[in-house]
């Protein structure tokens, strides 16, 4: 297998419902490891929680996240944006109105100087997004 550059989310005890969101707007496979089922020690209101969550796409994306166990440092404001582009333009409008929708859009998906259209929203969970469609 290829070297691959995987997005990492880290959530506060929202992970699945994050992933289960993604899983809606992109398609494909996840699976979900809670702490429970691998036994860790982080109490009973947080065994369901997720370890580990891995989406695979259709489309060749690979999202990754968790919920910060307890006694971990929390994340910090997010330092991140996870950039989707390409020539699809149907293919990405449909991500941009799933992840755009009970957001907030920063910028709104329109015709930009450079001659892509262009959006950044931030989606429900608080994770920000860019979509680039190729002009």
């Amino acid at each position: 297998m290829a070297s691959r550059l995987n997005p990492y989310l880290t959530f506060t005890g929202e992970a699945r419902q994050a992933m289960e969101f993604y899983e809606q707007v992109f398609g494909g496979t996840l699976t979900l490891n809670t702490y429970g089922a691998f036994n860790q020690d982080v109490g009973p209101d947080f065994a369901d929680k997720v370890m580990h969550g891995m989406l695979e796409t259709p489309a060749g994306f690979t999202l990754m996240g968790a919920d910060t166990p307890p006694g971990m440092p929390q994340p910090a404001e997010h330092r991140y944006s996870i950039s989707l582009s390409g020539d699809d333009e149907a293919e990405l409008r449909g991500y941009w109105e799933q992840l755009s929708a009970g957001g907030t859009v920063s910028v709104p998906l329109d015709k930009q100087m450079w001659g892509d259209v262009f959006g950044m929203c931030t989606d429900r969970f608080g994770v920000p997004w860019m979509v680039n469609i190729a002009g």
